[in-house]
């Protein structure tokens, strides 16, 4: 007699269950699916003890018809697929027909469903897979859907079920998804007698993430939309410094489909590209919208991972539309938590005046396009304090300096700002601004006593100012600060019209460098002197041919090892351009560093040694500097490609609006 027999349909149905229904939040989702694929406008789901004691799903969407409803419970019975042309178009969220008979298999089912408005329904009940009743009855359009006592006939699986608070977290957790994904969908979910989630169903997006993530956090939130001719990628990303622990901020969804794919959240942070701290990650919501022929959700048992035509494509548009959004905005945060931000103007529509002021900044004699103030023997102009015959009035500063000046617009670097002859001198407005920045035949380099300490402090910012990166998005930029002084020798107090600034200088600076050493590792080949130096470093024997393998990794940003004996390598030569002082201990941070990166590459090993070479070349706290120093620095900030946050995602700036301290001194309730 033959081993090989066919399985009954009950035990068939049971072990499709161990796929389909790994948890109560299985169920939910099955459940609230086909909801949505029967074109229900309001869905509710009610549950008790974490699921495994009840569920109950109601929506008003089209039914079962009633000849359907027995049928729905048999293996692989669907309306969604017809033939196999049907599996590479596939638009309704559920398809296999699995669902109904592996959650009927392992629990109670109580099923009542009309398809009519004539207030006549059916109504099924099913116990372990075996059908007890299928009556006729009375219920409006819409199914009503209920499962008791989960895996009550299959107690190794309940054993293993997690605690009521585990499982209810499974629960919301996809319910939140659902909400995001469909925001023209009502959802409302109550667990024990307690509503955890009620949305309006408006399709409104940020309205729906305000019910998921609150008010306040949703109100921290900015748009993303960009179109490409396979794709459409819309949603809502938070700002850098509303972030989360882990990657369970990211919600990704696929032609209304909420979906995990790795390769879609790593592009996302590839957006936020150094805007955020180290181990910390965005809040996202990404929707995709494409062909159904260019995604296969027909990979996964629960539907939840698909495969794209176009992987490469895709990431790269979604990249680009998520950074697109963040340069858009000036990402400053502020010191009072759950404030709305106003944002500043978009560049270019300064006044006038403030407008012609920076252009003759840039065009300042003695300066050339694309050269930084050491480079050339001319003095700045020093600033004339005051009209004469008056004093210089209190200052109302312009900001949101347009892309491109301080020299960027001409491809060049940032100089310095000029240096003041008094350290107390403050501008008044942009018409006296321009006067003061003029050229005029009375201009004179400031007094020698002055000029010292200002040489002194530039020198200790490494006054060379690196080439201003070119903005990829127009958009409200870098605002324009006045220093006023120090905190502690660490941070830069500085105003200007909207209100106060603390701005961490370490990192200022860190990222002033950072553009700049990113550019220099990018054209190694083209530094006219190598350094060389005795050096050597000792490794492992497995380090030690590690090394040997990656050696033109350290090649293409300019470092050169030799073998010398054992596992002993000699520095052979460096860029010239490295941190004074720190070329030893930089060369042997990055030698770790391709030694412990799972996969390095080229453009890899070039931003992780800008960074170490910036972090290095930077002013520390504690350093106290001049006030033409400082705007100095806060001029070169502002010419950076990104400006509000350090290589490792700190922020750089914070800001208080004078209505924040009107607050805090209560001159306004």
């Amino acid at each position: 007699m033959g081993k090989i027999r066919l399985l009954d349909d009950h035990l068939a149905n049971q072990i499709a269950a161990g796929e389909v229904v790994e948890r109560p939040s299985s169920v939910v989702k099955e459940l609230v699916e086909n909801a949505i694929d029967a074109g229900s406008r309001t869905i509710d789901v009610t549950a008790e003890e974490g699921g495994v004691k009840f569920i109950r799903v109601v929506d008003d969407g089209s039914g079962i018809e009633p000849d359907d409803l027995e049928l729905a419970f048999e293996r692989h019975a669907t309306s969604k697929i017809r033939t196999g042309k049907d599996l590479f178009a596939i638009r309704s969220l559920g398809f296999r027909g699995e669902a109904l008979p592996s959650i009927a298999a392992v629990s109670r089912v109580e099923v009542l469903s009309g398809a009519g408005d004539d207030g006549v329904a059916r109504r099924i009940v099913i116990e372990g897979g075996a059908k007890l009743a299928f009556e006729e009855a009375a219920a409006p359009r819409g199914t009503d859907f209920r499962v008791k006592d989960l895996f009550y006939n299959t107690p190794a699986r309940l054993k293993y079920m997690k605690t009521v608070q585990t499982e209810l977290g499974h629960i919301t957790d996809y319910m939140y998804r659902l909400a995001l994904s469909r925001p023209d969908i009502a959802f409302r979910l109550e667990h024990n007698g307690t509503q955890l989630l009620d949305t309006a169903g408006n399709g409104d997006l940020q309205q729906a993430a305000a019910a998921v993530y609150g008010t306040a956090t949703a109100k921290r939130m900015i748009p993303v939309e960009a179109e490409t001719p396979d794709y459409k990628i819309s949603g809502w990303i938070a700002r850098p410094d509303v972030t989360r622990s882990n990657r369970n901020g990211i919600t990704v969804v696929v032609n209304g489909r909420y979906v995990r794919n790795f390769q879609v959240a790593q592009a996302i942070l590839a957006g936020f590209h150094t805007l955020l701290p180290i181990n910390r990650y965005p809040l996202a919501i990404v929707r995709l919208e494409m062909e159904p022929t260019l995604v296969d959700v027909n990979v996964h048992p629960a539907k939840l991972e698909v495969r794209f035509s176009k992987d490469a494509e895709l990431m790269e548009a979604v990249q680009r539309a998520v950074r697109a959004a963040l340069q858009r905005e000036t990402l400053i945060p502020s010191g009072m938590a759950g404030r709305e931000r106003r944002v500043l103007p978009p560049a270019g529509s300064q006044p006038q005046a403030v407008q012609e002021t920076l252009r003759l900044y840039d065009a300042r004699p003695g300066i050339a396009p694309g050269s930084s103030a050491r480079e050339t023997s001319a003095p700045p102009p020093a600033f004339n304090p005051a009209p004469q015959g008056g004093a210089a009035p209190r200052p109302a500063a312009p900001y949101g300096k347009p892309a491109g000046t301080y020299g960027a617009a001409a491809g060049g670097t940032a100089p310095p700002m000029p240096a003041a002859p008094s350290r107390q001198w403050e501008p008044r407005d942009a018409e006296r601004l321009l006067r003061a920045m003029a050229p005029s035949p009375a201009s004179a380099p400031p007094p020698a006593a002055e000029a010292e300490p200002v040489e002194r402090d530039a020198a200790s910012l490494d006054a060379t100012a690196p080439p201003a990166a070119p903005i990829e998005e127009e958009g409200p930029r870098f605002p324009h600060l006045y220093p006023i002084g120090q905190l502690h020798g660490t941070y830069i107090v500085a105003q200007n019209e909207d209100g106060l600034f603390l701005v961490d200088q370490h990192a200022a600076h860190e990222r002033i460098n950072y553009e700049r050493f990113y550019q220099k590792f990018g054209s190694v080949e083209a530094v006219s002197q190598l350094t060389l130096f005795s050096h050597t470093i000792e490794f492992t024997s497995s380090e030690a041919q590690t090394l040997r393998d990656r050696l033109p990794l350290l090649e293409s940003v300019g470092v050169y090892l030799e073998p010398f004996g054992g596992n002993t390598f000699k520095v052979r030569s460096h860029p010239s351009w490295f941190p004074d002082g720190e070329e030893a201990s930089l060369i042997e941070e990055m030698t770790q560093w391709v030694l412990s990166e799972r996969s390095p590459d080229v453009a890899k090993i070039r931003e992780a040694s800008a960074i170490m070479c910036s972090c290095k070349a930077s002013i520390k706290a504690n350093q106290s500097q001049s006030i033409p120093a400082l705007e100095s620095l806060l001029a070169r900030l502002a010419a950076c490609k990104n400006p509000f946050t350090c290589p490792h995602g700190r922020p750089i700036v914070v800001s208080f609006t004078k209505r924040d301290l009107e607050k805090l001194f209560k001159r306004v309730m």
